[in-house]
């Protein structure tokens, strides 16, 4: 057996007992902030029976809930150890002091690694059976698994569709009866490094790791409705230093990606092009920015009102909204030819409907809806986080898709390749082993 197969099982086996003790903590460790909620479960959770029945369902509420200034992360990524560890500390302290209860399990989700994805096939002989259990662990198990490369390792292993001889689109196979099943399987896989770095730092935290979850995925589960998981949708998430993009279709997760670029760039360039602090940039970007001008942003004056120089007119500049305007759409104009490539190169064209949502805090900068439909060639639409009993108002907003979408899934998670068992027998020659070091070197 891989140690990612055994690891992958107890960090489920772990979830599910945390939801059995009926707390269970969720972590987004984004560029601009990291957020954590506690998640309440009615103890009603019960086992799934169906492929994609999701084990562990169950009701929950989120009875605490902190936000604090992410440090130490860049383009999704660690990249200062005890700011990190001190921000974490601080959003899950203050979430556990709201909620006025103690958690050591969480379930995390990482934007950076620079995911990719892989499509899968496998194929198991029935001779004319029903198909079990067993059958199905045999057909992931046949599954030809490529070499990912140096360094690279499974984040999500997910069964899409099922065949049974002629007949696909099966989301649960067992019980029916052919001579062959197939099996589609979606592999995600990220940086082996990011993801080290990640659960030292919430060892250091002393907090026990339950799971770890694509941000791209997270974000799509929390903000697309149902019809569109079901006919082919993709989430674009507008971070702070990553724009992550996933795309579903028949309510599976098919695609996983992410854009080096975010809304901090975005910040950088308004501070480099009117030579202010980054705090006074963000500011202006956030009070005055936007992508598309009109006439009266020409006559709109804005004082940039610094206190750094200790100069008073350097200090007491205007300029025009205009300015700002032309300096922000450049780069979310970037940002955007970069995800259209993205969609582009996944064949997202070929999905029946092509919908596109935006969320994530860099889709409230104004005019980012008129200008996305231009560049990204499809009809788009701004994106929320769908409720959640227990979310304070300031956590409802677009930047916290991925936060809300973590619940979802810390309560309906998806079957992975890692929820059966794998026959030793049957296992690929080119298994997941060599993609999961990680693990072994981190737990």
């Amino acid at each position: 057996m891989s140690d990612l197969y055994q690891t992958q099982r107890a960090m489920r086996a772990m979830r599910q007992a945390a939801l059995q003790r009926g707390v269970i903590a969720i972590l987004d460790v984004g560029t601009s902030k990291v957020a954590c909620l506690i998640l309440r479960f009615d103890g009603s959770a019960v086992e799934g029976e169906g492929i994609g029945a999701l084990a562990g369902q169950s009701a929950f509420r989120v009875i605490g809930a902190a936000v604090t200034r992410s440090r130490g992360v860049r383009f999704g990524e660690i990249n200062a150890m005890p700011e990190t560890e001190r921000a974490i500390r601080t959003a899950v302290q203050g979430a556990q002091k709201a909620a006025q209860v103690r958690v050591d399990h969480v379930i995390a989700a990482m934007s950076g690694g620079g995911p990719r994805s892989y499509g899968l096939a496998g194929r198991a002989e029935l001779d004319g059976m029903a198909v079990e259990q067993c059958d199905v662990a045999r057909v992931l198990a046949s599954c030809d698994v490529p070499d990912f490369g140096e360094g690279r390792e499974v984040l999500h292993a997910q069964p899409v569709n099922f065949a049974i001889d002629h007949r696909s689109g099966l989301s649960d196979p067992r019980g029916l009866v052919g001579d062959e099943l197939f099996c589609d399987m979606h592999a995600l896989t990220v940086d082996r490094r990011v993801v080290a770095n990640l659960i030292h730092c919430i060892k250091r935290c002393d907090l026990e790791l339950a799971g770890l979850v694509s941000g791209a995925y997270v974000s799509g589960l929390s903000s697309l409705i149902e019809d569109e998981q079901e006919l082919g949708a993709a989430c674009i998430d507008l971070g702070g230093g990553t724009t992550s993009v996933s795309i579903f279709w028949r309510k599976q997760f098919i695609y996983g990606d992410c854009v080096a670029m975010g809304g901090d760039h975005v910040t950088s360039d308004i501070s480099k092009g009117l030579q202010v602090s980054m705090s006074t940039a963000e500011r202006l970007k956030t009070v005055y920015g936007g992508v598309v001008a009109t006439s009266m942003d020409d006559r709109d004056m804005v004082e940039i009102g610094s206190e750094e120089t200790g100069d008073w007119e350097s200090d007491r500049r205007t300029v025009t909204r205009a300015e700002i305007i032309g300096i922000m759409r450049p780069r979310v104009e970037e940002i955007l030819e970069e995800v259209r490539a993205r969609l582009d190169g996944a064949g997202f064209s070929t999905l029946p409907s092509q919908r596109i949502v935006l969320t994530g805090g860099g889709s409230q900068i104004p005019g980012i809806d008129t200008l996305a439909p231009r560049i990204l060639g499809s009809q788009v639409r701004p994106g929320r986080p769908i409720r959640v009993a227990g979310l304070p108002e300031k956590a409802t907003g677009p930047a916290f898709s991925s936060a809300v979408g973590l619940c979802l899934q810390a309560a309906h998670p998806q079957d992975e390749w890692w929820d059966f068992d794998i026959p030793s027998t049957r296992y690929p020659a080119r298994s997941l082993r060599r993609a999961v070091r990680w693990f072994r070197d981190n737990w």
